[in-house]
């Protein structure tokens, strides 16, 4: 088995400000209460695929509703690796919780980002059965799966990332 990345935590600074732009302004000792409490993805077996994502606080959506989680966690991996985020299998099936861009591509340049590449996730509840999607605080909520990847012959691109959500859209033209 490849050993490709590292799972940490970005800095309590970074976790604060991605927090109160979520959320708005709270306590800073409460919001470093839950940067304590974040854990790193981990698998759950052996033969697991993903790393389960916990949530950081308690999340309650009711169907239509969305957030962004502020996940606490970047990813350091090996060039030419992606990491690929989806909801828990369970919380998509029983709930049709989803990602809003579906699949989040974390990208190995994303570490280096202003942001520490801090990893967030909006979620939405997309029930059409009237159901209440609650994620206790550290629960898992997400699963990250490390893929690599090719280019093509003729690529010869040298920009760097500098951003997160579409920082690399029109980069090339």
């Amino acid at each position: 088995m490849k050993r490709v990345a590292r799972f940490e935590k970005v800095s309590l600074q970074q976790f604060m400000a991605g927090w109160t732009d979520t959320f708005g302004s709270q306590d800073p000792g409460g919001i470093e209460q839950i940067y304590d409490s974040i854990r790193l993805p981990r698998r759950a077996t052996a033969g697991s695929a993903g790393y389960d994502f916990f949530a950081p606080a308690a999340i309650t959506l009711k169907p239509g509703e969305t957030v962004k989680v502020p996940t606490g966690i970047r990813v350091w991996m090996e060039p030419e690796w992606v990491l690929k985020c989806y909801p828990r299998s369970g919380l998509g099936f029983k709930y049709r919780l989803q990602l809003n861009n579906t699949v989040g591509i974390i990208d190995s340049d994303y570490y280096y980002s202003d942001n520490e590449g801090h990893i967030f996730s909006k979620l939405t509840n997309d029930s059409r059965e009237g159901k209440t999607v609650e994620i206790s605080a550290g629960d898992g909520f997400m699963q990250g799966i490390f893929v690599e990847y090719g280019i093509t012959l003729d690529d010869c691109v040298d920009n760097v990332r500098n951003g997160g959500f579409g920082s690399t859209t029109g980069q090339n033209g």
